[in-house]
C-alpha cells in the first residue's frame, strides 16, 4: 500500500458519519477486552455523527487522514489539559481503522498533529495511552515519547492505568 496517496486535512462537516465509523472501528479494535463492554459501548455511542458535526462546527482541531477517498483515521488536539506536565500541547486522540494500522499512516498523522500544535504556538506535546493497550504503548514509545507520568481511568469500578508520553 502506497501511503503517499494519503492526505491529511482538517475535518469538514460532511465527514461526521465517516468520523463516527472510524471512531467505532478503532475503539472496538483498541479497547475490546480492556475497557469493560458496557462502558466501551456507551463511549462509542456518544460519538455519533451529530457529536462530530458539532465538534467540527465549533472549530475543534480535528485532523483526518484520507486514503483513496475514505477517512482512514483522525486526530484531535489542543492545549495540554494536565497542568503538572511541562508542555503546552496535547494530542487527545489519534486513531486509525484497524485495516490501516501498521503502514505508516499513524506516524504521518502524529507528525501532522504535532506540527499543527507547533504552528499554533504550543510547544511540546503530551499523549495519554492506557497501559493495557500494547499497540499504543509500542507506537508512542517507537516515536520517541518519554513515559513520564501515570494516571488512572475508572470504568465500571475497574481502574485502568494510563501513561503520559511527552515530546519536548
Amino acid at each position: 500500500m502506497k501511503t503517499s496517496l494519503a492526505e491529511i486535512r482538517f475535518a469538514e462537516p460532511d465527514d461526521d458519519a465517516a468520523l463516527s465509523a472510524v471512531h467505532e472501528a478503532s475503539w472496538r479494535g483498541a479497547y475490546t477486552g480492556i475497557i469493560p463492554h458496557k462502558s466501551l459501548g456507551a463511549m462509542i455511542a456518544r460519538r455519533h455523527a451529530g457529536w462530530w458535526r458539532r465538534a467540527i462546527d465549533r472549530q475543534a482541531a480535528v485532523l483526518v487522514l484520507e486514503f483513496n477517498g475514505e477517512i482512514a483515521g483522525y486526530a484531535t488536539l489542543g492545549r495540554n489539559r494536565t497542568q503538572a506536565l511541562d508542555v503546552d500541547g496535547e494530542i487527545y486522540e489519534l486513531y486509525l481503522r484497524p485495516e490501516y494500522q501498521g503502514v505508516g499512516f499513524g506516524r504521518r498523522l502524529f507528525r501532522a498533529a504535532r506540527a499543527l500544535l507547533t504552528d499554533r504556538g504550543l510547544g511540546g506535546v503530551v499523549v495519554w495511552a492506557l497501559a493495557d493497550n500494547e499497540t499504543a504503548m509500542g507506537f508512542y514509545g517507537t516515536l520517541g515519547g518519554a513515559d513520564i507520568a501515570e494516571g488512572a481511568e475508572t470504568f465500571e469500578g475497574r481502574s485502568l492505568r494510563k501513561v503520559a508520553f511527552v515530546w519536548h
